[in-house]
């Protein structure tokens, strides 16, 4: 299974689903990442398709030592950086910076792991295909006895479990739950799980976009957005994201003036 691969993705929805076939998980706040391990080689590859080793150098030994020396296997997780009792997404940030030399400093005084929540290719197995609950088998035997720095995530089939999570979980810096059929094959690039996340609203200023990697010149791809401090100077605050393709497009002509 060679990179890149685009992650399989999440619609929001306002409550937990329930049923015997959804299986529940943390949703952590850190970056997206996919590892393809091949021996001793170790690629990291972002939600958009990027390499991310440079930025996080400290992961390379850890994901390299999980099994035998020959292992080949694809992970799909997050990368996280704890700190406080919690997660820290601006040490995140932080990390994506050209001077080799600060991300070092950063890697060695703030490290980050890498936590696994599904696997798309074990030896020469394409498992894709195949339904979650299989994939999260051959997932926790994989992960029987991580490094440290890696770890697998969570996971409950019992929706109680989840509510709790998602209440109890909040100030530790994760920021809701992820549901998935037990039946289903991994899609790439397709909104085919479930997000539930706390809520919290903002009236923002669009303070720019960018483009979506599909269309340049055609397509919005997230709203950069900004809020005024109590000195008058507009702040980066975040982005904005989640558009059908159709808004994606209609957000073009709005933009524009």
């Amino acid at each position: 299974v060679p990179p890149p691969i685009e992650p399989m993705l999440a619609k929001p929805q306002p409550e937990i689903p329930i049923g015997p076939d959804w299986r529940y998980e943390p949703k952590w706040d850190g970056f997206r990442a996919l590892v393809f391990r091949d021996g001793p080689e170790v690629y990291i590859q972002s939600r958009d398709l990027k390499p991310l080793n440079r930025y996080f150098p400290e992961l390379e030994a850890p994901l390299r030592a999980i099994g035998r020396a020959a292992d080949r296997f694809v992970l799909d997780g997050e990368i996280v950086i704890a700190a406080d009792g919690g997660l820290d997404f601006e040490a995140l940030l932080l990390r994506i910076h050209p001077a080799a030399s600060r991300v070092a400093m950063l890697a060695a005084t703030s490290p980050a792991s890498y936590v696994a929540f599904d696997l798309l290719g074990d030896g020469d197995r394409d498992l894709r295909e195949r339904p979650f609950g299989e994939r999260r088998a051959r997932l926790e035997r994989r992960l029987t006895k991580p490094p440290p720095s890696v770890q697998l995530t969570p996971a409950t089939s019992d929706p109680v479990t989840a509510q709790r999570w998602f209440a109890v979980f909040e100030g530790a810096g994760l920021d809701g739950v992820i549901a998935k059929r037990a039946g289903q094959g991994y899609l790439p690039g397709k909104r085919e799980m479930v997000k539930v996340k706390h809520q919290r609203t903002a009236d923002c200023v669009v303070a720019g976009f960018r483009w979506h990697k599909r269309g340049p010149g055609t397509m919005v791809g997230s709203l950069l957005l900004g809020l005024y401090d109590s000195a008058g100077e507009l702040q980066h605050v975040g982005v904005t994201s989640s558009f059908t393709e159709a808004r994606r497009r209609d957000l073009v002509a709005e933009l524009k003036p």
